[in-house]
């Protein structure tokens, strides 16, 4: 009898032990999903106009599908900030067709993971996820300077704030400007031509009017018509006193 409690106390024993030993243990790390370059710049703040624009031209998603690709090379992501959308220009978005705008979220984009110690050795024109720079069309230029990377398209010039991500497959890096490519945006950012010497000559008085004289301002048409008027005046004087004579 004393052998049967023995054996149960030390079965109970052994019961109770296992049990604290599993519900002392640490639960098992959730897996981590897969990258989210929407949700990265949600949970940093202060990229809603990007987001919109990535989501609007479905960039996102295809940013998303090349990250988790096992054969993907990383992804170097330049993100503007929603002030630097709102110091362009009045309808700049809205004046772009939906490719262009998918270009534009693209040139934001460098198909290959960049730390912040390589923009010191990169290699200019970068290439982007729009396009070749060695074309002209889309060029990207990195200079660097200690901590300081400042980017150039031939349109704007913007500079890496800070790091905002980063892992082993991407880096995302908030800049204060929106980066116009110069396919785009290059024939509206050229400086207008110089004058000839001698003073600005409108279109209208340089072609001798031939294109119908619309290019011709106010102040020229003016001029043009007093004089007129004064000559007409001049004959009808003359042409009195003559009668006057007779």
């Amino acid at each position: 009898m004393a052998t049967s409690r023995t054996l149960i106390s030390s079965n109970l024993f052994i019961f109770f032990l296992v049990m604290a030993t599993t519900n002392g243990q640490a639960p098992a790390p959730t897996p981590s999903g897969p990258t989210n370059i929407t949700a990265i710049l949600e949970k940093a703040g202060q990229f809603t106009l990007f987001i919109r624009l990535l989501k609007s031209t479905q960039a996102s998603d295809q940013i998303n599908t090349q990250l988790n690709s096992s054969s993907s090379n990383g992804l170097t992501v330049f993100a503007p900030t929603d002030n630097a959308f709102n110091s362009l220009k009045s309808g700049t978005l809205n004046s772009l067709s939906d490719q262009q705008k998918v270009q534009l979220v693209q040139f934001h984009v460098l198909p290959t993971l960049l730390t912040m110690p390589q923009f010191q050795t990169v290699s200019n024109p970068l290439r982007t996820q729009a396009g070749d720079g060695q074309n002209g069309k889309f060029p990207l230029n990195i200079t660097s300077s200690g901590n300081q990377v400042n980017i150039t398209t031939g349109v704007v010039s913007a500079t890496v704030a800070n790091s905002v991500y980063s892992d082993k497959q991407l880096a995302v890096y908030q800049v204060d400007q929106v980066l116009l490519p110069l396919a785009m945006f290059g024939s509206s950012a050229a400086p207008a031509p110089a004058p000839e010497k001698g003073g600005s000559v409108s279109k209208g008085s340089a072609s001798g009017g031939d294109d119908g004289g619309d290019s011709t301002d106010s102040s020229d048409a003016e001029r043009i018509g007093f004089g007129f008027g004064v000559r007409i005046a001049t004959v009808a004087a003359i042409a009195a006193a003559s009668s006057l004579w007779i």
